[in-house]
C-alpha cells in the first residue's frame, strides 16, 4: 500500500539572491532525454542527518505496482533511454527494485544503483553483492569521508565500518577493477554550523585521498570520487534554519554561481520520477515539490508520456533558488563536479 505524505512546495529564502534564471539570462531548457531517475520510495534503513530525501526506517511512502508497470513500459518502450538510476531511501529496500534492474538490463541500458552500502547486513539482502555483479549494476555508494569519526557523525554509529565491509564485499567480486562492474563514492561536506562556508573540495585531489587513505587501510578499490554539494532541500534546509544559516548558505551558492558549469546540469537530459509517477526536473525539485511542467504549466506525469509517446515533452527546466548548488563553484550533479 502506498502512502503518501502531503508535500508541501517549499519557497526558498529570497533575500539578496537574483532568481536562478536571472543569473542565466535565459530560461533553463531540457535537452534530450537519456537518463531516468527513478525514486522508488523513502524506506530506509538508516536515517542521515543530511538526507534531503528525508528517508528512514519508519517511512512507508514506495513503489505500487501500477507505477511499475507503467515504468517498464516506458523502459521497454523507448531506446533513447540510456541509463535506469535507482535511487531512494535506499532503492534495494522498496517494491519494484529487481523487475527494474532486470528489465533494462534485458534491454542493454546501463544501471545505477545509489546504495548505501550497509543495506547488505540486513536480513533477506545478503544476496546484494552476487546481484549486483550477475546484472552488472554500477554501485554509487555513499560514503561522506574517509575516516570513521566523520562518517559516523553524518550517517549513524557504526555505519562506517558496515560501509567498509561492503566495500570489501564488492571488490571481492570485481567493482572497482571489472571495467563492467563500476563503484564509485559520494563525498558530502559536513551541513554548516556556523557562517564560514566553503565550497566543495577539488573532486580529483579529494579522490586520492580517498583512494589513497582506503587502499593503505583496508585494501579497497573503487573507480570515481563524486563530490555533491549539499542543497538546501530536507534536512539539509532544517538545519540550516534551526542555526539561522538558511538565507546566508543561499545567498553563498548563489555569490558562487558558475556559468561554466550550466551546460553539463543534470536536470537537462534527464527526467526525475517519484513512486507516485509524478515526474521532476531533478531530484532535489521532486523533494521540493516543484513538478516538471509542460509549456501550458500542466504538471508532467508518466501518464502523461506514455500518452505522448514521447519523454520530450518538457521544454524548460523549473528552477529556484537552490539550484545555486548545482552550479556553485566546480558545480555538483549525481555524478559529481561538473568541472
Amino acid at each position: 500500500m502506498v502512502v503518501s505524505r502531503p508535500r508541501p512546495v517549499l519557497t526558498a529564502p529570497t533575500t539578496g539572491i537574483k532568481s536562478f534564471e536571472q543569473s542565466l539570462g535565459s530560461p533553463l531548457t531540457k535537452t534530450p532525454i537519456t537518463t531516468l531517475q527513478i525514486n522508488l520510495g523513502r524506506r530506509c534503513n538508516l536515517s542521515c542527518s543530511h538526507c534531503h530525501v528525508e528517508a528512514g526506517p519508519h517511512r512507508t511512502e514506495e513503489l505500487s505496482h501500477p507505477v511499475l508497470e507503467d515504468l517498464l513500459q516506458l523502459i521497454n518502450g523507448f531506446p533513447q533511454i540510456q541509463t535506469i538510476d535507482l535511487t531512494g531511501g535506499a532503492p534495494e529496500l522498496n517494491y519494484g527494485f529487481r523487475p527494474l534492474v532486470e528489465a533494462a538490463r534485458a534491454k542493454g541500458k546501463a544501471v545505477i544503483v545509489r546504495s548505501n552500502l550497509t543495506i547488505f547486513f540486513e536480513p533477506g539482502f545478503e544476496d546484494l553483492p552476487d546481484y549486483f555483479a550477475q546484472h552488472q549494476v554500477r554501485v554509487v555508494a555513499s560514503l561522506p569521508c574517509y575516516l570513521q569519526d566523520n562518517v559516523d557523525k553524518m550517517r549513524g554509529t557504526g555505519v562506517y565500518q558496515d560501509s567498509i565491509r561492503a566495500i570489501q564485499l564488492l571488490n571481492e567480486r570485481g567493482y572497482g577493477q571489472d571495467p563492467d562492474l563500476g563503484l564509485d563514492l559520494v563525498y558530502n561536506p559536513p551541513i554548516p554550523n556556523t557562517a564560514s562556508f566553503r565550497l566543495t573540495p577539488d573532486q580529483r585531489g579529494l579522490e586520492q585521498d580517498y583512494k589513497q587513505y582506503l587502499a593503505e587501510h583496508f585494501g579497497i578499490r573503487f573507480n570515481h570520487l563524486f563530490t555533491i554539494t549539499n542543497l538546501p532541500i530536507g534536512r539539509t534546509r532544517f538545519q540550516l534554519e534551526h542555526r539561522g544559516l538558511l538565507v546566508g548558505y543561499t545567498q553563498f551558492l548563489a555569490a558562487h554561481h558558475n556559468p561554466d558549469t550550466v551546460a553539463g546540469l543534470m536536470c537537462r537530459n534527464q527526467l526525475s520520477i517519484d513512486y507516485l509517477g509524478q515526474i521532476y526536473d531533478c531530484d532535489f525539485n521532486q523533494m521540493a515539490g516543484v513538478p516538471a511542467q509542460l509549456p501550458d504549466g500542466t504538471p508532467v506525469t508518466v501518464a502523461t508520456l506514455m500518452a505522448a509517446g514521447s519523454l520530450d515533452v518538457i521544454e524548460q527546466v523549473q528552477t529556484r533558488p537552490y539550484c545555486y548548488g548545482c552550479t556553485a563553484g566546480s558545480g555538483s550533479s549525481c555524478g559529481g563536479a561538473l568541472l
